[in-house]
């Protein structure tokens, strides 16, 4: 089992980037509160309204917006887990995530590639995501692995279960994967199950985290509802991944954006810990700046770097895994 460095501690030398106070951070933790206690969230989703009903939310099925109550969300970040071990197919590739354990893994999702040996510029096939997944593998720096390209040449129905077969069985590193909707993810369980043995043994050792993001502004899809509900049912955690934009999907300001991002993972949380207390959950941001002469996203942008600081901040402050964008 790997342990990584901390982040965040206090040390005498070094660099760190602290964009917020302590007093500035429960600010925009008070705003957040009150962005889902007041506007609430869109959920197009029946069951997840119900979970969210049964909770004392304030569900309106006619518009099918869920407002929040504070209470409800505090609540649901104690029950979090402030870190767990993700497992890979061998023990010595466990992980542990933890608010402030720095460990890295690879990006996804391209779209085409340089083939390296006709040097065509083409569309990802599976075959790609099996290379990717063995060269990942290989490369000690990184401790995890995410599914980097999309397989183009398989039903893009089950494109999901596709990626997790090419990369599970050529990897022995925890895997994250967003499994696109519930059906794919109960199937992606029954592959895991079948890796490991038994469902108590995959809740012992999962090899997989899900990943899915909100909608942003503040819209929970159907397809959302059912990835965070599954991966509390299975014992999976939930890598909740809020890609809104400043300027775009957000207030411009640094600030605002958090606010809004803060809402979409903080939204998603309750739904998974509404279905089952303690199951674990990531924080997780791929947000940046719009370009507005561009309509571009303009990752990799000082900006991006200064949002994705504050939500390691927000991420240590509620005590959870924090995954975010490198640029």
């Amino acid at each position: 089992m790997k342990r990584s460095l901390h982040a965040g501690s206090v040390q005498t030398g070094g660099f760190s980037l602290n964009v917020f106070s302590d007093d500035a951070l429960e600010d925009i933790h008070l705003a957040t509160l009150e962005v889902l206690q007041k506007t609430g969230v869109y959920v197009d989703d029946e069951e997840a309204m119900e979970v969210f009903a049964g909770a004392g939310a304030f569900v309106n099925a006619k518009n099918k917006i869920v407002k929040i109550p504070p209470l409800v969300v505090e609540d649901a970040i104690q029950s979090t887990p402030s870190q767990f071990v993700a497992c890979g197919r061998t023990p010595k590739n466990d992980v542990v995530l933890g608010r402030n354990r720095v460990t890295f893994t690879n990006f996804g999702e391209g779209i085409k590639i340089n083939d390296p040996y006709t040097g065509e510029h083409r569309e990802t096939v599976k075959a790609d995501v099996v290379n990717a997944a063995r060269i990942v593998d290989y490369l000690d720096n990184l401790d995890t692995y995410e599914r980097i390209m999309v397989s183009h040449d398989v039903p893009q129905e089950t494109v999901s279960l596709h990626n997790a077969e090419a990369s599970l069985t050529n990897t022995s590193k925890h895997h994250w994967l967003g499994p696109v909707n519930g059906y794919c993810s109960r199937k992606i369980v029954e592959m895991l199950t079948a890796i490991v043995g038994s469902k108590e043994t995959l809740r012992e050792r999962p090899l997989l985290t899900f990943v899915t993001c909100p909608g942003s502004p503040l819209t929970f899809s159907r397809e959302h509802c059912e990835i965070v509900m599954e991966g509390a049912r299975s014992g999976l955690a939930v890598n909740i991944v809020s890609m809104t934009m400043a300027g775009g999907s957000a207030p411009v300001t640094l600030a605002g954006t958090l606010v809004v991002l803060n809402a979409e993972v903080l939204g998603s949380l309750v739904l998974n810990q509404l279905v089952r207390k303690g199951a674990p959950v990531v924080y997780g941001s791929s947000t940046c700046p719009i370009d507005l002469w561009r309509t571009t996203a303009t990752v990799g942008s000082p900006e991006c770097g200064m949002i994705t600081a504050g939500v390691a901040q927000l991420a240590r402050k509620y005590a959870l895994p924090c995954f975010a964008a490198g640029g």
